[in-house]
């Protein structure tokens, strides 16, 4: 490698960690100013909080996760794994509390985890530690009292890239040892919920061919996400696990049947066709596969839960969990909390 070369590579990955630094710290500051709201706290809503369990014996905070539990539930209880977007370059289980929160009001025991994000987190560390910790899950589901057979993968953005390709791994036989590990788990989500997901990271130019208006800010960021995630020195460039999209787009038939989707955006995100292209996919093979789309929603627009598109959103995934699952409620209508948030 030339020392040209050499030279641009680190220069891009100081770039990547300045911007992981910067911008990261503004979006978990707005996380921790939320967690200041006084209906922020879990015990007020009879939600008990499990924080920072390792599921890798590292010490690092990356390989932690929460556990968020109704106090009156069902035993054993459904689950949703939960994994954070963030453009693989930034946030946490922390800055997501949430969405986890807002699934435990459902009746859900949630898992939601970190993991290694960009520069080191490239394709696959990120993945890697995200079935690291449905491993761990899945090993400790009699500790937790966790019911398997209702189990849900839910993520965004990044994070519905990531749960996409763990859904891969549980379905489909693969030659990578980690991916083998998780299919020898043979435990496969019921149900997966992919929100606004960025689903292939190669040729990250479509978006502004099927938007010609698209601002070149955005375009700029989405290059960033998707050449740190698949840097040039990764062996991985074109792989189906970084590409899920792509790979359900085969139409190949799974070993395991393959989870019931519903996958949500924004009309306003230039990420929408990806789920588009998703629900088509899945549909041509038979899945179980429904999708909701809200009128002027942007990124990841049900983070904002005082908006009536984030209501009805939120309303949506229930009501998909319900049809799948049957009713699991088993205190207060979880929908006071989401109005509780807004005032």
């Amino acid at each position: 490698m030339s020392f040209k070369k050499n030279k641009t590579s680190f220069g891009r990955r100081i770039s990547q960690k300045i911007s992981r630094t910067v911008i990261g710290s503004l979006f978990e500051g707005a996380c921790v100013l939320g967690r200041l709201h006084p209906r922020s706290n879990p015990a007020k809503h009879g939600i008990e909080l499990l924080k920072n369990i390792a599921y890798q014996g590292t010490g690092r905070k990356e390989h932690l996760l929460d556990i968020y539990r109704p106090m009156k539930r069902q035993s054993p209880s459904p689950v949703v794994f939960y994994v954070h977007g963030g453009g693989f370059r930034f946030l946490s289980k922390d800055s997501h509390w949430l969405m986890a929160l807002i699934f435990a009001k459902f009746g859900y025991t949630v898992v939601t985890i970190s993991y290694r994000l960009v520069p080191e987190g490239c394709f696959p560390i990120a993945l890697q530690d995200t079935f690291d910790a449905y491993r761990w899950m899945v090993e400790h589901a009699d500790e937790y009292d966790l019911d398997l057979n209702r189990l849900v993968v839910a993520g965004e953005s990044a994070g519905a890239n990531l749960i996409s390709a763990l859904t891969i791994a549980t379905c489909y036989q693969r030659d990578e040892a980690w991916a083998r590990a998780i299919w020898d788990l043979n435990v496969v989500p019921k149900v997966a919920m992919p929100a606004c997901g960025l689903l292939q990271v190669s040729d990250p130019g479509r978006f502004k061919r099927q938007r010609p208006d698209l601002s070149g800010w955005f375009s700029k960021q989405v290059f960033k996400v998707c050449q740190g995630y698949v840097s040039s020195e990764s062996p991985h460039l074109e792989d189906d696990l970084a590409n899920p999209l792509l790979f359900f787009e085969k139409e190949l038939a799974p070993d395991r049947p393959l989870p019931a989707t519903f996958a949500t955006c924004g009309t306003k995100d230039p990420l929408i066709d990806d789920s588009r292209r998703l629900i088509k996919a899945l549909q041509r093979v038979d899945v179980v596969a429904e999708a909701a789309y809200y009128e002027g929603g942007i990124h990841a627009f049900h983070a904002f839960v005082w908006l009536k598109i984030a209501k009805e959103c939120w309303r949506d995934h229930y009501n998909f969990l319900e049809s799948q699952f049957g009713k699991v409620k088993v205190d207060e209508y979880a929908f006071k909390y989401i109005e509780s948030l807004s005032t």
